[in-house]
């Protein structure tokens, strides 16, 4: 009698969605571990295919070579950060042994001024490692790359500068800065200077202000005039035009401003990281299958070119703002992120072993009109799909 009136519990329970939850974690739990072993195997392939002194950049099936990068290139961060989350989960200590000589060559970047890319090249890979390893000689690293980054604030516009003056622009800005602050928040939070807080906030803010429309889609480039904050133009380098959404700007709002409201608990800062979640995941050119095309205005939709990158980096970003929602929204995002996941864990995007280079990804876009990475792999795209890998793993599970 016992026996039944449990089989009749758990067919109510499953057919109201109690249980279901539970089901789709186990699917997700062995696609995590396959994901993860398999990145472990293939990035050593990558690690052969680039020599000790660069980075990986990318790679060109029809010449079937890795290009390689100096570690001043704004990508220099990823590779060892990807190699760090592969030990985290794996513990292969040839891994972190290649992480660490990766790591190696990259620490003198840490006083780079050339532009504002401090955060992806010293934060996604230093601040993995003092995260993973406590080595106090990976925490002054950040410390010091958060002072580097500091001197490109105009406290006039409030901004920090992303790219130096040219003819074309005398102060450019662009979405993706926002996932700079990060290093600053985290310095100042951690014993640093409260300065590189503040600077954070108040770029965070005059980006709210000045980059995004009433749809909530973000301009890609904002040019300033630094003496005075007076905006001179609202532009695109990398989208469609300068008033279409490119898809990775978008993606990179959402886990600026998710990752802002981590640090400060400002609901401004929520709400706006919501209202992009919004236009993202109900524009008409979204796919069913979570990997936006490289504009969601590109030309030739639905034939336009997809981009991995701005899938893995948008999944990343809603898992975490799932944490600050509501069970009604945080279902959404999550479903969202998951179904993002399993896409880009398929054939469809995700390498065989020994092939791509040594990538885990195929299929990103860097920028389409510069002609420049256009449906190759990309290092950031494997870097935050497995970051997702982690988050859905410590959160869901």
């Amino acid at each position: 009698m016992m026996r039944k009136l449990f089989v009749v519990i758990c067919f109510l329970l499953i057919n109201n969605g109690m249980l279901s939850a539970q089901s789709k974690d186990g699917k997700m739990s062995q696609l995590i571990d396959e994901q993860f072993k398999f990145a472990d195997q293939q990035y050593k392939v990558l690690a052969k295919n680039v020599p000790a002194d660069v980075m990986p950049k990318t790679y060109y099936e029809n010449t079937g070579k890795v290009e390689t990068s100096d570690t001043k290139w704004w990508c220099s961060g990823f590779f060892p950060g990807t190699l760090l989350y592969i030990y985290e989960y794996t513990k292969d200590a040839d891994i972190l042994k290649e992480a660490k000589g990766r790591l190696s060559i990259l620490e003198k970047e840490k006083h780079y001024t050339g532009n504002h890319d401090l955060g992806f090249m010293m934060y996604c890979s230093f601040g993995n490692a003092y995260r993973i390893l406590k080595d106090p000689s990976y925490k002054k690293t950040i410390d010091t790359a958060a002072e580097s980054l500091s001197t490109r604030f105009h406290p006039e516009a409030g901004v920090i500068q992303s790219w130096n003056s040219s003819k074309k622009m005398a102060g450019p800005v662009i979405i993706d800065n926002m996932m700079n602050l990060e290093l600053l928040s985290w310095v100042s939070d951690h014993g640093g200077d409260k300065k590189y807080k503040e600077i954070a906030v108040r770029h965070a803010n005059s980006t709210i202000k000045n980059h995004f429309r009433p749809d909530f889609s973000s301009y890609h480039v904002i040019d300033y005039d630094m003496k005075t904050g007076k905006i001179l133009q609202k532009i695109t380098a990398q989208g469609a035009a300068d008033s279409s959404a490119w898809s990775r700007g978008q993606a990179w709002g959402l886990y600026g401003y998710t990752m802002m409201y981590r640090f400060t608990k400002n609901k401004q800062y929520l709400n706006q990281a919501k209202n992009i979640a919004k236009f993202m995941l109900n524009d008409r050119n979204m796919p069913a299958d979570m990997i936006p095309y490289w504009d969601y205005d590109a030309p030739g939709i639905p034939n336009a070119l997809r981009d991995a990158s701005a899938g893995a980096v948008m999944a990343s970003a809603l898992l975490e703002l799932a944490q600050y929602s509501d069970k009604k929204e945080g279902k959404q995002y999550v479903s969202a992120a998951e179904t993002a996941l399993k896409t880009l864990a398929s054939d469809a995007y995700r390498a065989k072993l020994g092939e791509n280079g040594g990538f885990l990804l195929k299929h990103s876009v860097g920028s389409i009109p510069h002609k420049s990475e256009v449906d190759v792999p990309l290092t950031y795209a494997d870097y935050y799909f497995l970051e997702a890998l982690h988050r859905y793993k410590n959160w869901y599970l």
